[in-house]
């Protein structure tokens, strides 16, 4: 229930096919939202929209009461195809969270404590674009 992914066979057959099946669904309508995918008492502070073929947005979410970041890469259509997803955040002067697979939906979440710092978040999804903050979010 976490990540919907498609057996490697599966995938092959789609790829040597030369075909793409994907449903017209958003992500968001079959329950994957940044918000419920981080869980209770986040929320979104900001988020960069990945432009080429399968597009999706990375989104970077704030939990004041635990002093946390976390971050998720959400494709816009649920798919049926399988892609390389990554989601990423690290704080400054700590070791970075990372969820990098091949995932038909999304990536993450990936957690840090972050209270006071700076932050590097991002992620990206193979085809659809990366992206890369720098150090952000400060404070």
């Amino acid at each position: 229930m976490r990540k919907r992914a498609v057996s490697t066979l599966a995938s092959l057959a789609v790829l040597g096919a030369g075909l793409t099946f994907a449903t017209a669904t958003p992500a968001a309508a079959v329950g994957e939202s940044p918000t419920r995918l981080c869980g209770s008492g986040y929320r979104v502070i900001d988020s960069h929209n990945l432009t080429l073929n399968r597009r999706g947005t990375v989104y970077l979410l704030w939990n004041g009461s635990s002093r946390k970041n976390c971050v998720v890469t959400i494709a816009k259509d649920a798919s049926a195809a399988t892609a390389l997803f990554t989601a990423y955040v690290q704080p400054q002067g700590g070791s970075k969270a990372l969820d990098s697979g091949y995932y038909s939906n999304y990536a993450g979440p990936v957690y840090a404590s972050a209270g006071g710092k700076c932050i590097k978040w991002g992620g990206g999804i193979e085809a659809a674009g990366w992206f890369d903050s720098g150090w952000s979010h400060c404070g």
